[in-house]
């Protein structure tokens, strides 16, 4: 573990779209194969990969990373316990088992509201 990694405080990210592997490993303090370990075993955390293979991580994974690194190393939680308060702070790592995202979406059919707007700007037209 590194002096960066037990250092209080989260850092001030950059201003980038996308922050390669070792950006973000320096940035947080620890090394790239702990990234890539948390990678598995927190579902919602998966950077895009470049047509090289490598992986680009957006600003909410960095954020995403910050907070895992701070219950991790600061709070002391283990990997479970991790997933449970991101589980109750309102961030779920694991998808909800017999829901889809688009019912998730429209969970009440939407054609109805789509119609009466689209009247409302036919009759604006006329």
């Amino acid at each position: 573990m590194t002096d960066v990694a037990l250092q209080t405080g989260s850092p001030e990210i950059p201003d980038k779209l996308y922050f390669k592997i070792g950006e973000v490993s320096d940035l947080l303090g620890v090394e790239p194969h702990v990234l890539r370990f948390w990678e598995g075993e927190f579902p919602l955390l998966a950077p895009k990969k470049s047509g090289t293979g490598h992986r680009l991580y957006r600003r909410k994974d960095v954020e995403l990373l910050l907070r895992i690194k701070q219950l991790l190393y600061e709070k002391r939680f283990t990997i479970e316990g991790a997933r449970q308060a991101m589980q109750r702070e309102g961030r779920a790592t694991k998808p909800r088992a017999g829901r889809s995202i688009q019912q998730e979406l429209f969970s009440s059919d939407p054609l109805p509201e789509i119609r009466r707007e689209l009247a409302g700007i036919l009759g604006m037209l006329k």
